[in-house]
């Protein structure tokens, strides 16, 4: 039995697994009684070529932009992949850790990709994922099985947060061990360099990926509630500060306004579908909200 084994199989490992994993099921199950199971991501295609019309052919398939300017109707043929190809990147640094609510960022990242895993597999897409700080810390690989969850969950328990992150840099190294087109989910409240992940996130997009990015964050960074004099303490930094957070607050939250709006306008210009998620928004609730806009998205190209 080797260490990591004996890990995985201590009883309060175990608990925590079956926790997420029944948390993701409880969560996946819901959405499926409430809404049709496809397509929630969009299926996997890529367009081949054009042949003439012949009676019988879906009349979605025809290209009428040709048809108005040759006055012929040609259909489009597309090349489809039985499975869609899914990574989903997890940020663990120790920025993740913090939280004010029953789940913090890390617990409700980890719930969310288990969650979106056990969709699509089943769905019967083959679904990896990379857990990451300033380095990759696990990484499993694409596969289609229902049996797969388990890696997954077992991937990303074995990543306790603890480290710096450097997302802009651990994207671009991603970036050159995923050849094959896919759909790449980020999940992670993206404290950092901002101009930095977008960049590897344009890198994703240029070589073809389908991006879709979750931010995660508290609901104490996002509203600054604090009274009363405070410690802060840095969580990557060994930095720490007492202070009246009453003098600090407006200068905050124009920052905050700075960063995200940073993060939407970089999303938008590069076509990555963004959502910004708090940790005491229902976990089912979001997922349902980020799946809808995902099937108007579709629907809309």
């Amino acid at each position: 039995m080797t260490p990591d084994s004996k890990r995985f199989l201590h009883p309060e490992t175990i608990r925590r697994i079956g926790r997420l994993e029944l948390r993701a099921r409880h969560i996946v199950e819901g959405l499926l009684s409430g809404m049709h199971r496809s397509p929630y991501f969009g299926q996997s295609v890529e367009f081949l070529q054009h042949r003439q019309y012949a009676p019988g052919d879906d009349l979605r398939h025809v290209d009428w932009k040709v048809w108005a300017k040759q006055d012929r109707l040609y259909v489009k043929q597309f090349e489809e992949d039985t499975n869609m190809r899914c990574t989903l990147m997890v940020d663990v640094s120790a920025s993740m850790q913090y939280g004010s609510g029953p789940l913090n960022k890390y617990e409700y990242a980890a719930t969310v990709a288990t969650s979106l895993a056990y969709l699509l597999l089943k769905q019967h897409d083959s679904v990896g994922c990379i857990a990451f700080d300033e380095t990759i810390r696990a990484r499993t690989p694409q596969r289609s099985r229902q049996t797969h969850l388990k890696t997954i969950v077992r991937a990303l328990d074995a990543s306790d947060p603890q480290n710096k992150t450097d997302t802009g840099a651990i994207l671009r190294e991603i970036v050159e061990v995923s050849p094959r087109r896919g759909l790449m989910v980020l999940i992670s409240d993206l404290l950092g360099d901002v101009e930095s992940v977008l960049r590897g996130l344009r890198l994703l997009r240029q070589r073809g990926h389908d991006v879709l990015v979750i931010h995660i964050m508290d609901d104490d960074e996002l509203d600054f509630p604090f009274e009363g004099p405070t410690r802060f303490e840095g969580m990557e930094l060994p930095e720490h500060m007492t202070c009246n957070p009453r003098a600090l607050r407006d200068g905050y939250l124009e920052a905050l306004e700075t960063f995200l709006t940073t993060l939407r306008r970089g999303c938008a210009r590069d076509a990555v579908d963004y959502a910004l998620v708090r940790t005491s928004d229902p976990l089912d609730a979001a997922l349902a909200a980020f799946l809808c806009r995902r099937v108007a998205s579709a629907r809309m190209h």
